[in-house]
């Protein structure tokens, strides 16, 4: 069984900004430094922030559901911005799913703004199909929205100085 879900979110900075954050590195540091409610850590397994590089996550104890993920970075187009990256262990991996895909694409809306666009794409084997009810979009929603809350929080700072 095959599934898709999208989220887009307007950023008020310039896509170049936008795509800084979100399609390096430096998006897991934001999300480790501010969602402790949700992410203990993210450590670099493997690379540089190209494709190829792994990323393990480990929820905050007491969380329902997995102890943590490894994420590869499987495509990164710097000229379209646009990040793919799956899930290769644990996290809905261990449910039943074969596949869970998030791709990240930041739009350019004018000069100062911009959209990101989240897709999650999923495949559960038939025999676990009651586990796509926990396939949401609403994690990364939220990460999105602590991406945006920071890169506000650095534009006031720059516009400041």
């Amino acid at each position: 069984m095959f599934g898709q879900l999208e989220h887009e979110l307007e950023l008020h900075v310039p896509a170049s900004e936008a795509w800084d954050l979100f399609g390096t590195l430096a998006i897991g540091k934001v999300v480790e430094e501010e969602m402790p409610e949700r992410f203990q850590k993210v450590e670099l397994i493997e690379g540089d922030g190209g494709v190829g590089t792994i990323l393990k996550l480990t929820f905050t104890p007491g969380l329902p559901g997995p102890t943590g993920l490894k994420e590869k970075f499987t495509k990164i187009d710097n000229e379209k911005h646009i990040k793919e990256v799956e899930v290769v262990e644990g996290g809905c991996l261990d449910l039943g799913f074969t596949l869970f895909r998030v791709r990240m694409e930041v739009i350019e809306k004018g000069k100062d703004s911009s959209i990101i666009k989240t897709t999650l794409e999923y495949e559960v084997k038939e025999e676990e199909a009651a586990n796509v009810a926990l396939a949401s979009i609403q994690q990364l929603a939220e990460i999105v929205e602590v991406g945006k809350n920071y890169l506000n929080r650095n534009k006031d700072a720059k516009e400041v100085k």
